[in-house]
């Protein structure tokens, strides 16, 4: 397992911009987007994997895990 697994990574329609939105809460932000959702997701898997990479790299610790803490249904109890 690598170290971005740890991590939940959504990706979501945008009415607004007409496209998928990429993110990864707690490491960061919307920061890909594109007509094809499951290539947004890679994208996104490749961010937070750098991400995590520089991180590691310059010696600062890494955020808290938030998949496997039931956020997923927290969020699906909201829809």
């Amino acid at each position: 397992m690598n170290e971005s697994a740890k991590y939940l990574k959504i990706v979501e329609w945008s009415d607004e911009d007409q496209c998928f939105i990429g993110q990864c809460p707690g490491v960061i932000g919307p920061c890909c987007h594109g007509d094809d959702e499951q290539r947004v997701y890679s994208q996104l898997c490749e961010i937070v994997e750098e991400w995590l990479d520089l991180w590691k790299q310059e010696g600062k610790p890494l955020p808290p895990a938030t998949s496997g803490k039931g956020f997923a249904e927290k969020l699906a109890e909201l829809a």
